[in-house]
């Protein structure tokens, strides 16, 4: 098992808590399947055992999306003892994940989005400056949270006006920098100076006691302000990136252009901002057709 890990860590390039939270899904795996079948052999695990395991973890109250998580995990371990001969069948071939209801993410209207970036424009204390710069990033980049939680300061090329962005798997791509962008944070980086031990930190964006931006603050930046311009119900970092992605393409951005953007690894990822933009042109098609009236 410890050959898999490393498998994980040093080609797959997978991160710290990714690799514990795989350890752990196939290590309750392999601790149930002892307990109930007296079975610890990879080797000898069929499908039923692992079945069982599955409804076991229904009945715990666990719901599909964490169900599904788990046999992820389980299931990429099986295929790496395939590929390195290990085993000659994988059990988990034909299984198929727990169905998912649909999530259907609304994104922010580009008028909701202007007035968070209009009521910060006029505040000058450092909180807010960063603030402006923290939301402004979110909206003109599509970044992940992790993403711009990361970002160094070299990270930001004011003379290629382009952002380097450090993404899943250690994959790095560059985003294009706004001119609007490159303003807000020209203005940050000055208030930025004035706060203590930043010369310890090259972390981009940084709290007022000059150490790196965590997760909880950065949800609540984005929460708190957006809560004052919008009903949705979800007001987090992804729907500002979805936001982006959705609006880039309700302006006739190139589909290829937006994944590579969003530093997705496939398409069929970045298809799922399209039903906003398919919407967007129905309402066009329900305007323009000289038959809609009819």
């Amino acid at each position: 098992m410890q050959k898999f890990f490393d498998y994980l860590s040093l080609e797959k390039k997978y991160s710290s808590h990714t690799l514990v939270a795989y350890r752990n899904d196939i290590e309750n795996f392999f601790d149930f399947a002892q307990r109930e079948f007296d079975c610890k052999n990879p080797k000898e695990i069929n499908y039923p055992i692992i079945r069982n395991w599955i409804v076991f973890l229904v009945e715990q109250g666990l719901g599909n999306t964490s169900v599904n998580r788990k046999i992820s995990s389980l299931k990429s371990y099986y295929k790496f003892l395939l590929k390195t001969k290990q085993i000659t069948e994988n059990p988990l071939a034909k299984h198929k994940a727990l169905k998912m209801p649909k999530n259907i993410q609304i994104p922010f209207s580009e008028k909701e989005v202007s007035q968070v970036l209009e009521s910060l424009h006029h505040q000058d204390d450092f909180e807010s400056v960063r603030d402006r710069a923290i939301v402004e990033m979110f909206y003109a980049t599509g970044m992940r949270k992790s993403e711009l939680i990361n970002l160094k300061l070299t990270d930001v090329d004011f003379r290629k006006r382009q952002v380097k962005v450090l993404g899943k798997r250690n994959k790095e791509r560059f985003i294009p920098l706004l001119k609007s962008l490159e303003q807000t944070l020209k203005k940050y980086l000055l208030a930025r100076e004035e706060i203590k031990n930043t010369k310890t930190d090259q972390s981009l964006f940084l709290t007022k006691k000059g150490v790196k931006v965590n997760q909880s603050l950065v949800y609540r930046i984005i929460n708190n302000y957006f809560s004052s311009a919008s009903t949705k119900l979800k007001k987090s970092p992804h729907i500002l990136r979805h936001s982006f992605a959705t609006h880039l393409l309700n302006q006739g951005a190139d589909l290829n252009a937006v994944k590579e953007l969003l530093g997705h690894s496939s398409l069929a990822s970045t298809q799922v901002y399209t039903h906003n933009s398919i919407a967007e042109l129905k309402k066009v098609y329900a305007k323009s057709h000289p038959r809609s009236k009819k």
